[in-house]
């Protein structure tokens, strides 16, 4: 398989931990290891796979063996809602996903991925450094440690038929991941119906014709074949895919003081790389769908109409997924280099 079809959605973050997985979620024994399952929905057979099998051997070489990850990939554990149920019911402990994983422990993370409004990387990581101990914080909150975040590349929009102008989405069927009320928030703004589905069930709507437009990362089109599937992408970009990997802080709280900053700081070392590799594979994985037939589309010509939309979807989200306040501090932030 070429190169470029190896990359991975690293939108799930370190995110992506995608090492071969099994279906059947299993323990620790009570004398071994401190066993952490993890689950992803990124497929394995990646590029990135000597990364991050060296988190899970930097963890237990590390904690001399105290701390092991067992990694299930591939959606092996469901889409992102079933990451987190099962969880907080103690059939895993910890998982990589995107913005909609976050979003549904703490809403108002999706602020970082408002459309048109973190579009470059190095205001992105300006922003969630800045804003990092007040995120954490509420994480904690809800129960969950952040381990680290990832970067899953730039979201566009990729379709079966030809677009120019928002009004030409309310003809599409858009996916709109059921967890995800950022992208709906946008199609309720531009009054196209989106389809309500996972993750999982994009590959057979766009076989199907019961979906026809996606947003997504170069990376995350090729890991999951959806590029097969798809003629267009727009050359302009929404914003950028976040994600992180989070654990149970009942089961953080089960390693030592020692082991709980070793387990954070080699998972912070793993999405740096990853987020190295993003960044890179994600050109490339754009070049190439480009190279092998997928029609470049320049929105620029009704570019003020799409910003607008982004504008109005930005403040329609106030009070529903952020705070007013949130959102003018990121805005702000964002501005300043």
């Amino acid at each position: 398989m070429a190169p470029w079809k190896q990359t991975l959605v690293a939108a799930l973050a370190v995110g992506a931990l995608f090492l071969p997985g099994s279906a059947t979620v299993s323990t620790a024994t009570a004398d071994g290891p401190i066993v952490i399952r993890y689950a992803s929905l990124a497929p394995g057979g990646s590029s990135f796979g000597k990364v991050l099998k060296a988190w899970g051997r930097s963890v237990k070489k590390e904690t001399e063996g105290r701390v092991e990850i067992r990694f299930y990939a591939g959606g092996s554990q469901g889409d992102e809602r079933d990451f987190i149920r099962k969880v907080r019911a103690g059939q895993l402990d910890a998982a990589g996903v995107t913005t909609t994983g976050l979003g549904m422990l703490v809403r108002p993370i999706l602020v970082l991925t408002a459309p048109g409004l973190l579009t470059e990387y190095e205001d992105l990581y300006r922003v969630r450094e800045l804003l990092r101990e007040r995120f954490e914080k509420l994480f904690r909150e809800a129960g969950f440690e952040l381990l680290a975040w990832g970067d899953g590349g730039y979201n566009r929009l990729f379709s079966v038929a030809p677009f120019a102008k928002p009004d030409d989405l309310k003809k599409m069927r858009p996916w709109g991941w059921k967890d995800d009320p950022v992208f709906s928030g946008y199609l309720a703004t531009i009054g196209a119906n989106p389809v309500r589905v996972g993750a999982p069930e994009v590959y057979p709507g766009l076989q199907t014709r019961m979906i026809d437009i996606v947003p997504a990362s170069a990376i995350t089109a090729i890991a999951f074949q959806w590029h097969t599937k798809l003629k267009y992408v727009a050359k302009q970009h929404l914003n950028i895919l976040v994600g992180g990997s989070i654990i149970d802080a009942k089961k953080y709280g089960q390693l030592t003081d020692v082991d709980q900053r070793i387990l954070k700081e080699t998972a912070v070392r793993g999405a740096k790389a990853n987020d190295k590799l993003v960044v890179r594979d994600d050109a490339k994985g754009y070049r190439a769908m480009l190279e092998r037939g997928i029609d470049e589309i320049d929105l620029s010509a009704n570019q003020a109409a799409w910003d607008a939309v982004a504008k109005e979807t930005r403040q329609r989200l106030v009070g529903r997924v952020y705070s007013k306040s949130l959102l003018e501090s990121v805005s702000a932030l964002a501005l300043k280099k």
